[in-house]
C-alpha cells in the first residue's frame, strides 16, 4: 500500500521543510522493519517549490503468518496455513503509519514548532485503498474535514471492462491543513473505509487510539500544550457514529464508551446518526433481540445441548454458556481467527464448515444458524441443508436471516442492495417461507416462522426466524 504526501512552497517556508515535520530527511531513503513486513519512507521529489514524501508498506505474508494467533487444535493441523479471508490491508498500513510517523501524527516538531502548527497546502494520494461502501462514502468522510476529494473506483481488470469495479479506490485528497491533522484523518478513516477489519485483537486500548487521533486531548493521557479551543474533528464529524463503530470493529461496549466521550467533548448530546444499514443491523437493540429470540426458542423446546454453526467470534456463545439447562455447548466456524476470539471455557470449539459433513456436528439436541445462510452462495445451500438437516439432524434447528423487504426502512441503502457486503442474497418473507417449507418437507421437520425486531405492517420485521422441529417417528405418518 502506498501513500504520497505532496506540499508546495509557502511564503514562510520552502516545500522541502516537509522533512522537518516528518522527521525524515529528504536525501535519505529509510526502511523500518515491522512484525508484518517493511515500511519504506523516501522522497520522489524534494525541491523548494514542491516536495513529495512517500510511505510504502511491503507486507511479508510469512512474517504475518508468524505473528498471527491461530487456534491450536488437533482437528485442523493446517489451521495456521489456511485463512478464509485476506489480511486487513488498511489496518496494517495504519499500524505502520502510527509507528513510522508517530511524532508527526502528534503534531510535534522541536526544530520548527511553528511549522507544525501551520496549515500547509497538501495533496495526499493513495492509488489503491479499500473502500467497500464506495466513492460516495469516501467523500462523505473527508469533505466535512475540509478536503477536496477525488475518488475513482479501480477496475477489476482494465482490459476487461465488463468485469466491473473492485472494492478499491484511487483516492486523492487536496486541502490546506496541518500535517498532523491530515495524518490523523487517514489513521482513523482508512480502517473505517475498509469495514473495520483489523489484523489484531480489538480491546479497550483502541478507544484511546481513536479519541487521540480524533482530536480529543484527554485520550492521549497527556496535558495539552495549549488549551483546546475546539472539541476535536471526530466529535463534530457528521459521520462520527458510523466511523466509531467501524474503527472499533463494532464492539458495542467500546463503541458506547467512545461515543459517550465524544459527546462529552462536544458538550452536547445529539442523536446518533444511524445512516448505515449494516451498522443498524448490528446495533445492540436488534442484535440483542435476535439473540434473545434464539434463546427463547431453545428454552421453550427444552434443548439440553446445542451446536452454534457459524458462531463467528461468539456473540451467541457468550449467552449460551450462561444457560444452566445446556449440558453441552459447541461452537463451529470456518475461520480460525474468529474462533481465537472466543474465550468461553464451557464451549467446545471446532473448525468446520456447514457445507461439509462433519460427524462432530451430530449428537446435539439443537443447532443454530444465526445470520449464516445469507453468507453462502445459493449454489451451496443444498450442501448446507444436507449437512445440517440430513446428516447432523438435530431435534430442533433455529435459522435467522435478514428480511429483504425491511431494507426500504434503511436510509441510504440503494434499491436491491444488501445490508452487508458479504451477503450473497437476502430473501423476502415469501422466499424464506418457501425455502423453509421445502427443507422441512424434505428432511422430516415441521417449521414455524417468527419475526424478530420491530414488525412493520407492510414490510415485516428486520430479521426473520424459522424453528424446525423434527418429526418424532413414534408419532406415525398421520401425526
Amino acid at each position: 500500500m502506498l501513500l504520497t504526501i505532496t506540499t508546495t512552497q509557502t511564503p514562510s517556508a520552502p516545500a522541502s521543510d516537509l522533512g522537518f515535520l516528518l522527521h525524515k530527511h529528504p536525501d535519505r531513503a529509510q526502511r523500518f522493519e515491522q512484525s508484518f513486513g517493511t515500511a519504506h519512507v523516501f522522497y520522489p521529489e524534494a525541491g523548494d517549490e514542491r516536495c513529495t514524501a512517500a510511505l510504502l508498506l511491503e507486507v511479508d505474508p510469512q512474517a504475518l503468518l508468524r505473528t498471527r494467533t491461530s487456534v491450536s487444535t488437533p482437528d485442523f493441523a493446517l489451521a495456521q496455513y489456511v485463512n478464509d479471508r485476506p489480511y486487513a490491508t488498511s489496518s496494517l498500513f495504519t499500524a505502520a503509519l502510527g509507528r513510522v510517523m508517530r511524532t508527526a501524527l502528534r503534531g510535534r516538531c522541536e526544530q520548527r514548532p511553528e511549522l507544525a502548527r501551520t496549515p500547509l497546502p497538501l495533496e495526499l494520494h493513495l492509488p489503491a485503498v479499500p473502500c467497500r461502501p464506495g466513492p460516495e462514502r469516501a467523500r462523505a468522510l473527508f469533505e466535512p474535514l475540509g478536503w477536496t476529494v477525488r475518488a475513482e473506483p479501480v477496475p477489476l481488470d482494465p482490459g476487461l471492462p465488463g468485469w466491473g469495479d473492485s472494492h478499491y479506490l484511487s483516492l486523492t485528497l487536496t486541502g490546506t491543513l496541518r500535517l498532523s491533522e491530515a495524518l490523523n484523518h487517514l489513521y482513523v478513516l482508512l480502517p473505517a473505509m475498509d469495514g473495520g477489519r483489523k489484523h489484531y485483537w480489538v480491546d479497550e486500548t483502541e478507544v484511546d487510539k481513536l479519541l487521540r487521533a480524533g482530536g480529543v486531548a484527554e485520550a492521549a493521557g497527556e496535558e495539552p500544550e495549549e488549551p483546546a479551543e475546539e472539541p476535536g474533528w471526530l466529535a463534530t464529524h457528521p459521520e462520527r457514529s458510523w466511523i466509531t463503530r467501524r474503527f472499533l470493529d463494532r464492539r458495542q461496549r467500546y463503541v458506547r464508551t467512545a461515543l459517550g466521550r465524544l459527546q462529552e467533548a462536544e458538550s452536547v448530546l445529539p442523536a446518533e446518526a444511524e445512516d448505515d444499514p449494516a451498522v443498524e443491523e448490528r446495533a445492540p437493540d436488534l442484535a440483542e433481540q435476535r439473540i434473545g429470540a434464539v434463546l427463547s426458542v431453545l428454552r421453550s423446546e427444552q434443548a439440553d445441548s446445542v451446536v452454534d454453526l457459524g458462531c463467528g467470534s461468539g456473540a451467541l456463545l457468550t449467552h449460551l454458556v450462561r444457560e444452566p439447562a445446556l449440558r453441552r455447548i459447541t461452537g463451529a466456524d470456518v475461520s480460525t481467527g474468529a474462533l481465537a476470539r472466543v474465550r468461553e471455557s464451557r464451549a467446545e470449539l471446532l473448525v468446520g464448515s456447514v457445507v461439509h459433513r462433519d460427524p462432530r456436528f451430530r449428537g446435539h439436541d439443537a443447532a443454530v444458524l444465526m445470520e449464516v445462510i445469507e453468507h453462502l452462495d445459493p449454489s451451496r445451500l443444498p450442501a448446507m441443508e444436507e449437512v445440517v438437516f440430513g446428516d447432523a439432524a438435530p431435534r430442533v434447528a433455529v435459522v435467522t436471516t435478514p428480511n429483504a423487504e425491511y431494507n426500504t426502512h434503511y436510509e441510504g441503502l440503494a434499491e436491491g442492495a444488501f445490508r452487508h457486503s458479504d451477503h450473497r442474497f437476502e430473501w423476502t418473507r415469501a422466499e424464506f417461507g418457501a425455502w423453509s417449507d421445502r427443507v422441512a418437507r424434505t428432511h422430516g421437520y415441521t417449521v414455524r416462522r417468527l419475526p424478530v425486531g420491530p414488525d412493520h405492517r407492510d414490510t415485516g420485521a428486520p430479521t426473520q426466524l424459522a424453528v424446525f422441529t423434527r418429526h418424532d417417528p413414534e408419532e406415525g405418518a398421520g401425526s
